[in-house]
């Protein structure tokens, strides 16, 4: 009787224990769904406002955005094996050209200036003082007269040919680099072709392996392999512009000297 009861009551505990189970299941199903109907009816509720939100954002800052991200996702979608090789021309040559604006800058002076600072200390000081002037002045005009005045003892003639030697050593100074610049212009688009061309190749690949002509497929292979060309006529293009600004400094300051030196020759020929 004793263990009847026993048994009794184990499988009252049993019973109670597995229906409170289940009972607590239920119950943390009915709370796990509730909260779940809550969290999409609040992101109902903010829906609206986000979406609101997005409308009356400052398009100044979508537009800088825009820009800011845009050079990037592209460079990543070319790749960065075409990609990268041309970003290198175009730093190479910008670098090239900012050495050379400085170095043209520096070698811009006032010519006329000069000229007469020239002729009054030899007029008043004598030829030895004008080698100093020129010695200390800046830029390849005071260089050449430098030359120049150094052969001033042995005649006219041989400072005439001094002054043209030299010169010419002074305006291939000015040209250094410049083949560099345009090593880059030439090679920025051709990189770009190439990537081109393996792009196409490697687009055809796709559609043999796909075994089927997918616009998907071929619209994105020819989407990045176009991206090389763009990016290599951009980097052309800006290159170009700046080659063109140096070529016509260059041909300033050597007309501005060339000018000067005969100015330079007709005082010397006057105070002789």
């Amino acid at each position: 009787m004793k263990k009847l009861i026993a048994l009794l009551t184990v499988f009252g505990f049993l019973t109670f224990g597995i229906a409170n189970s289940a009972f607590a299941q239920e119950q943390q199903k009915s709370d796990e769904a509730a909260a779940t109907e809550q969290v999409a009816e609040e992101v109902a509720e903010a829906a609206p406002a986000t979406a609101q939100a997005e409308l009356t954002e400052d398009p100044d800052e979508t537009i800088n955005q825009s820009l800011h991200y845009v050079l990037k996702d592209k460079f990543i979608q070319g790749g960065a094996v075409w990609m990268t090789p041309v970003l290198i021309c175009l730093i190479l040559g910008l670098a090239f050209v900012i050495e050379r604006i400085f170095y043209l800058n520096l070698s811009s002076v006032n010519s006329k200036k000069l000229l007469d600072k020239v002729e009054n200390t030899i007029k008043t000081k004598g030829v030895g003082a004008a080698k100093e002037l020129c010695r200390d002045t800046k830029g390849p005009l005071a260089a050449v007269f430098y030359q120049g005045l150094d052969r001033y003892d042995e005649g006219l003639e041989s400072v005439e040919k001094s002054l043209t030697a030299y010169g010419a050593v002074q305006m291939a100074k000015l040209e250094n680099n410049m083949t560099w610049i345009s090593l880059f212009i030439a090679l920025a688009p051709s990189l770009g072709f190439l990537g081109t061309v393996i792009g196409m190749v490697q687009a055809f690949d796709d559609i043999e392996r796909a075994g089927d002509i997918s616009p998907t497929i071929v619209a994105g292979g020819m989407k990045v392999a176009l991206l090389t060309t763009v990016f290599g006529l951009i980097t052309a293009m800006i290159l170009q512009v700046f080659y063109n600004y140096l070529l016509t400094r260059i041909d300033a300051i050597v007309n501005d000297m060339e000018d000067a030196t005969i100015s330079f020759m007709d005082i010397l020929v006057k105070n002789k």
